[in-house]
Parts: C-alpha cells; structure tokens; sequence
C-alpha cells in the first residue's frame, strides 16, 4: 500500500510519527511532503507547493490521508491566525476534486479539525489577543452555553457580568469560528459529493459547554441532513488523526476488521472525562476504533489483541502537578492491572497499552512496574503522550499496522512519553532553565543548550531503567521544534 500523506504541521506528532509507524510494516509505503514547504508554527506552508504535491504524487498512490487544515490554511496554527477570504479557501479544496477526477480509484481519506477554544491566557498559538483574553473568551462563552442549556446559578450569573472582553476581540474571534465552521460544511459537502471517501472532524482541547461544543452541535445537525453518519466521525483529539485514518486505510486495503479486547486499570476509568475532551473514556474508545475500522469485543480470546488502558482512579491530573490526589492509588489497583498485563503477554496474547493515567506525559509508576516485570519489551505498542485520545490514537495505529513488537518505535514512545514528558520535561524546566534566564514556552535564545541538556537527562533516566541493559539505547539527537519545552523530536539508535 502506497499512501500520500498530507500531515497537520511538521511537528514529529504528525510527520514523523505516522512515518514511523508506516515503516514498522513492509507493506506499507508512507510519501510525505519536503519539510521545508509545511511552514513552522505560525508560518504558513506555501498553498501552491502543497498542492503540486498531492497532483504529481497522486497518480500511483492506494490513498491519500489528508489534513484539510493544511490544504487550506497552511498548517494547523495557521488555521486560527489567517487572513483568508472564502473564495481563496474554497480554490485550495479545489485540488480534491482535480485529484478524484483524474484517479478515481484513489481513495481520500480527510480530517479537519473544529477551531479549539483554549482555556488560558496564551498567544503561543492563538492570535495575539489570546495572551490577556483567553480564558475569558472561553470562560464567557462556556456560560452562555451553559445558561441556554439549563440556567445559570448566582454565583455562575455575576461571574459572567464580570468578564470584560473589547467587542472587537469577540467580534473578530467569532468571524474566525465561523469562517472555519463554514469550511467545515465545505468539507461535508465534499463527502456527500463523493469525492472525499471518509472524513474525520476532530475537536482539538474540546469542553461540553462554549465554542468548540456549539460548533460540533451545527456540524453534526449537517451531517445528519446529508445521512452521512456513517462516513465521517467526529471526537475528541487532533495530532493522531493521520495515525488512525492510515490504519483505515490499512485495514481497508486488507479487507480485514481486527478485533479488540479492552481492559481497564480502574472500575470508574470507562467512565471518567478525561482533561481537555468531552466526554467519558469509554465512548472515545469507541469512535477511535471505528474510525481505525476495527472492533470492540467482549471475549479476550477472540480478540487479535488486548488494549490495556491505564485510566485514573476518580479523575485525571496533569503530569506537571507535584500532589497526585489520594484517588490513584484508592480507586486504581495498579501492580494488579501490571500484573494482568504480564499474565495475558505470558498466555500468547498481544498487548498494546494506552497510558491514560495522567495527561501530558505516561505514567512513569507503570512503566517502572512493567520494567521490574520485565515485559516492556513484549508489548507491541505504547503510548502516553499529550491528551488521552492523542494516546489512544497512537497505540491503536502502532498495534495495529505493526502487528507485533517493533522495538524501535516502542522504545522511542518509552522514552519519549514516559522519561521525558513525565520526568525530564518537569526537572529541566525547574532546574536548568532558571539558569539560562528561559522560560519553558520558548527557550529560543538558549537552544542548542537547552537540547543537549535535554538529551544528556533523557539518556541517563533511560539507563535507570533494567530494559536499557537489555536494549542500550544512544539518544543522538533532541530537537525542539516549536522552540519551547512542551514536545521535543529525537533521533534514537538501538545499540
């Protein structure tokens, strides 16, 4: 199978990773675009590069996974921040259509995203009002939500009388929302017309109530009018979108639907809404392995795998808070849900983990027990990065693309999720970047250091581990694409 992939940005979580995932299976031949012509963070990549891309490279191609966002903004940021006007929007989701007309067999698969409402004060990714006005924006909308949903108490009511956001900054910010609603509808329109073959409309840092919540409300009233249900598939996440859309390809061009036995580590986990989603584990689970076309089973025995999913106890903290609450341990049994692991891996039965526990970053408890269990390298997949559905998204690709144990991509995800987003990430940015007179959101002026320092910690908390005896591992490389501690890309070499 030979995919064209049209990634959200060139982040490693979008352009390398489905790379790596791709790679883990021969059969499978993954063309993304030159680096250089996706844009960097609020930069936009260049609409004209992008589409002689997707036209000179569609011809001997399976299928094409597509960010929507990136075809007609340029990039994920990029589709907050732009200046378009709707007919330029529309001639860039014009090369579908060219494409589709000229290589019918060609199937699309899309995604594009619903415009996030972050819920703090930044402009790292948002227009520069975002940095006074961020939380209110979506602190101001989330109750009137709530207030037109089931009333306002009177605490709630003189909370919203004192939000104070310039109209301007609501009028300009709302436009936005319905500039990128309206493509939205475009995109639908394109799927019921034939031309897209699945899509998918992901909500990025997603709420029950405000923005996000209103704008999935009017696209799913849409979908319904068109009786597109069944082909397009909108939830909670973003940046594993392409994973999960090129193991539908996968599973397509097979013709095969695996099945998927699911575990929890805690009786409440199915049901707990995790940090930025909107609702409960249990019910993204599902969307995700459907838009993988897979299924859910009941019956261990039946299943081509076991997903086991590391869930909080009662609710889910941030790796960056330094008291975890007492309901880890209280309502979570982990050494057991360890321990079924072990028992399943030793019955003949693959395992992939989703390591759900917290967000931003695995749950270096679990991994220390599947170390002493000495089972880490028998998994066939892990992850635990950023949001749960981000996680979920990852582990399900690599689980099911790769089939069995790909060391490589596992040890890079133990590394990556586990000693640097739970570990490294918290004790550089406590320790050394006070040092260098940085922050964590951007460590431009001390780059080059701030990488190697970095690297050096990444190596010596993996060796801390009993698998780094049993698998050495030279960290070559870290890089920091967007210039701030909160993702990082490596280089890593199986010694």
């Amino acid at each position: 199978m030979k995919t064209l992939l049209l990634p959200l940005d060139e982040r490693p979580c979008n352009y390398v990773f489905p790379q790596m995932i791709g790679n883990s299976n021969s059969e499978i031949k993954v063309i993304v675009p030159d680096r250089n012509i996706l844009g960097d963070k609020k930069r936009a990549a260049d609409a004209r590069e992008i589409e002689l891309f997707l036209i000179n490279n569609a011809a001997d191609c399976t299928n094409i996974v597509m960010s929507i966002d990136m075809l007609v903004y340029g990039g994920l940021v990029p589709s907050r921040l732009h200046y378009l006007n709707r007919e330029e929007a529309l001639s860039c989701l014009k090369v579908i259509t060219k494409i589709k007309s000229k290589y019918p067999n060609v199937k699309i698969y899309a995604f594009n995203c619903v415009m996030r409402t972050p819920q703090y004060d930044s402009s790292d990714e948002e227009p520069d009002y975002y940095a006074n006005y961020g939380y209110a924006l979506f602190r101001r909308k989330y109750l009137l939500d709530y207030l037109e949903r089931h009333g306002l108490d009177e605490q709630q009511r003189t909370e919203l009388k004192k939000i104070k956001i310039p109209q301007e900054i609501i009028n300009d910010y709302e436009h936005r929302r319905t500039f990128n609603e309206f493509i939205n509808t475009e995109v639908v329109n394109y799927l019921a017309s034939g031309f897209i073959d699945f899509l998918v409309i992901p909500q990025d840092d997603s709420s029950p109530y405000g923005y996000t919540a209103i704008s999935q409300k009017n696209i799913i009233n849409q979908i319904k009018n068109k009786n597109m249900d069944m082909k397009v598939m909108i939830y909670p996440g973003a940046d594993e979108v392409a994973l999960s859309l090129l193991t539908r390809a996968w599973h397509d061009h097979k013709g095969i639907s695996p099945k998927i036995y699911p575990f929890y580590a805690s009786v409440l986990g199915p049901t707990i809404v995790p940090l930025f989603e909107d609702r409960p584990m249990f019910e993204s689970l599902k969307s995700h392995v459907r838009v993988c076309n897979a299924k859910l089973t009941t019956d261990p025995e039946a299943a081509d795998f076991v997903l086991a999913v590391n869930s909080p106890g009662k609710f889910m903290q941030d790796t960056y808070e330094k008291e975890f609450d007492i309901s880890y341990s209280s309502c979570r049994n982990l050494p057991d849900f360890t321990l079924q692991i072990k028992d399943y891996i030793e019955s003949g039965k693959p395992v992939a983990v989703c390591d759900s526990a917290y967000c931003n970053g695995g749950d270096i408890q679990l991994i220390r027990y599947l170390d002493e269990l000495d089972v880490i390298d028998k998994l066939i997949s892990y992850a635990g990065w950023n949001t749960n559905c981000n996680t979920l998204g990852t582990t399900l690709a690599q689980a099911c693309i790769g089939g069995s144990v790909n060391l490589h991509n596992l040890l890079y995800r133990i590394i990556e999720d586990g000693c640097y987003q739970a570990v490294v990430r918290h004790e550089v940015t406590a320790e050394e970047l006070p040092k260098m007179r940085i922050n964590d959101s951007d460590i431009a002026p001390s780059l080059t250091e701030a990488e190697n320092i970095i690297r050096d910690r990444l190596q010596k908390h993996y060796e801390t581990l009993k698998l780094s005896k049993k698998h050495p591992v030279k960290i070559k490389n870290v890089y920091s694409p967007w210039k701030r501690m909160f993702e990082i890309g490596m280089e890593i070499e199986l010694e």
